[in-house]
């Protein structure tokens, strides 16, 4: 497990900038995902479920001001960036995990 912050800014403002910090990069990941369903939530507040794919996950990824996550590295005890296209890669990992998918 690595400790992971997770950098969010939706807006163009820098005020709307956020972080959470997570035990793993996987945690990390379903906090970008729950960040998504939150906002179809909010959207959408009458529907009783909220379902989507991953290209309108991405496309959200995407529309975001500024998406990026530090991940712990023990062995030099540091964190290393990742940007945007790493996460997506990452969550595309998960999700087909999470499906029963190979890896």
């Amino acid at each position: 497990m690595s400790h992971t912050i997770l950098l969010v800014q939706p807006g163009k403002k820098p005020e709307t900038r956020t972080y959470s910090d997570y035990e793993s990069v996987n945690e990390c990941l379903e906090g970008v995902c729950k960040i998504y369903e939150e906002y179809l939530k909010r959207l959408n507040p009458d529907s009783p479920s909220i379902t989507y794919d991953i290209s309108q996950l991405f496309q959200f990824v995407d529309n975001l001001a500024d998406l990026s996550c530090l991940v712990y590295q023990k062995s030099s005890s540091t964190y290393v960036p990742h940007n945007k296209d790493w996460i997506k890669e990452k969550i595309y990992v998960l999700l087909r995990r999470q499906a029963g998918g190979n890896k």
